[in-house]
């Protein structure tokens, strides 16, 4: 059961005045809650979120926690008195209340516990850490490999974890049956504290490191004569192969779908209409849902991807495209400052990197421009007009689902300028509505784009998933649904749309996995 808090300053302030003495001691500590739930999904979803409208300064404090009676929280780690903390809960209420989100409480500091991860070792080198990462995940397997992540501790120090965020002692129970599996590797184990530090690699990043530098483009007909290409194997073993060059081809190549839409996508217009049924989507939320086999080139579904929809923050990946487009034409540099703004932008959906690139490209209209003059076989009705607003309230920029997926389908097929590194970007670990909380397995590989406001929930990207062989078979897929107005309570209106397109995601997998035999 989701329990956002919703109690005003003005309701609370006089009821801290009423209270005795001691609660105004110097010995009670307080921090501020946002969020308590069962589910643990919801909590990292909503924490995203919290991120995003509050800062990366205030995202440094944000814990989650436990609770003895059960479920998980959000906490700002302040340890203030009753006053500073009041006056805190109301600064972040007032930033949390104009992006439609729920009011945040102050706490005492107790009724709750730190969570702790599996830690493999700390170390300054970052590329050394990689090579640990591998003997690590390869070891242990995807089971632990799907939550296995390096972390940035500090400036110079960088820390390889299973982030299991357990108690105290069932994490160690792990950490010491790890140690005993690893002892032959000569890898120690130990337990740490969850302190939300920033990711800079794990599963997909790591997946993509093994992938081939020259990924084969997918088999799309030009026409809708044209006859299709049988089904390639995309990789036939994530480490071995060594697929040939893929055959030479223009981006006007991977804009025509061939249709295999029929009772699949029957199959995803009656879930959404259920959920109407059951007043579980609004009547007047309309939604947008594409998915394409890049491995045949055939579109699957098809459901209102040519209609408009805001983009929110998935028009980000357009943003690094027109930045690395003046790259390559030699107007830009991509050095570290630009490098981390990038990363900041992709993986952590930092609104101010997002207007740092965004300016360095030349400013909304020129990315628009840009994108229409150079890449016009792929944005048919992409429209960027505006630099992100404080909190992401971003209503004004929009595209089509199809914008997104033959985006996509250029990136795959290696036909964007610095294409690699895009996808490197979109392969750090973050949340998402398409793998992350789904029942699909692990060691699927993940490239996307969350987007959130109060008014749309979307993820575009492609998954790249396998079959027992470790042939791997990658497909894109777009989901987004956006209101008119804004929703009432956005927190809890932008979690369970969020599942919505994890639910479409889990049956796009289902349907995949059919028609290659996918684990």
């Amino acid at each position: 059961m989701l329990r956002i808090f919703a109690l005003s300053f003005l309701l609370l302030f006089p009821l801290l005045l009423s209270f005795p003495g001691p609660l105004f001691s110097k010995s009670v500590q307080y921090d501020i809650a946002y969020i308590w739930d069962d589910d643990l999904t919801n909590v990292l979803d909503y924490q995203n979120q919290l991120e995003e409208t509050l800062g990366p300064e205030v995202a440094l404090h944000l814990r989650i926690v436990g609770r003895k009676e059960g479920g998980y929280g959000i906490v700002y780690d302040h340890n203030g008195t009753a006053l500073s903390s009041a006056q805190l809960m109301v600064q972040h209420s007032e930033m949390l209340r104009s992006e439609g989100l729920a009011e945040c409480f102050a706490v005492e500091d107790n009724g709750y516990f730190q969570l702790y991860n599996v830690s493999y070792g700390l170390g300054p080198n970052l590329e050394d850490m990689k090579k640990h990462y591998a003997r690590v995940y390869n070891y242990l397997g995807d089971e632990v490999g799907k939550n296995l992540y390096i972390e940035q501790t500090d400036k110079n120090n960088y820390t390889l974890i299973y982030r299991r965020r357990g108690d105290r002692s069932s994490t160690y129970r792990v950490a010491r049956n790890h140690a005993k599996l690893l002892k032959k590797k000569k890898i120690s184990t130990t337990i740490i504290a969850e302190k939300n530090n920033p990711v800079v690699f794990g599963e997909s990043s790591h997946l993509d490191d093994q992938q081939p530098s020259s990924t084969p483009a997918p088999a799309v007909a030009t026409t809708p004569k044209a006859k299709a290409e049988p089904p390639q194997k995309v990789v036939k073993s994530v480490a071995k192969s060594r697929p040939s060059s893929p055959p030479p081809s223009s981006r006007k190549k991977v804009i025509a779908l061939p249709s295999a839409a029929g009772n699949f996508e029957a199959t995803i217009e009656q879930y959404i209409k259920d959920l109407r049924n059951k007043g579980k989507l609004a009547s007047e939320e309309k939604t947008g849902w594409m998915v394409v086999d890049l491995t045949s080139g055939k579109s699957i579904v098809d459901i209102n991807a040519n209609k408009v929809f805001q983009a929110a923050s998935m028009i980000k990946p357009f943003i690094a495209l027109a930045f690395f487009h003046k790259v390559k034409e030699g107007g830009l540099k991509y050095g570290p400052k630009s490098r981390r703004n990038m990363e900041l932008m992709i993986q952590r959906s930092n609104n101010p990197a997002t207007n740092w690139v965004m300016r360095m490209a030349g400013g909304p209209a020129e990315v628009d421009k840009l994108l229409r003059t150079h890449y016009s076989d792929i944005f048919k009705n992409t429209r960027v007009v505006e630099y992100i607003p404080a909190g992401g309230r971003t209503y004004k920029n929009s595209a089509l689902p199809s914008d997104y997926i033959r985006f996509l389908q250029a990136l795959w097929s290696n036909n964007l300028p610095y294409g690699k590194e895009i996808r490197r970007l979109m392969s750090l670990p973050g949340r998402d509505r398409l793998y992350n909380g789904t029942p699909i397995p692990r060691g699927t590989l993940v490239y996307n784009k969350t987007g959130s406001t109060a008014r749309l929930c979307g993820d575009m990207g492609i998954l790249v998933a396998k079959d027992r062989r470790g042939n791997r078979y990658p497909y894109a897929l777009v989901g987004v649904i956006e209101r008119d107005t804004r929703a009432a309570n956005y927190g809890d209106w932008m979690l369970t749309r969020g599942n919505v397109i994890r639910q479409v995601s889990t049956l796009v997998y289902k349907e995949m996995k059919k028609q290659y035999k996918l684990l």
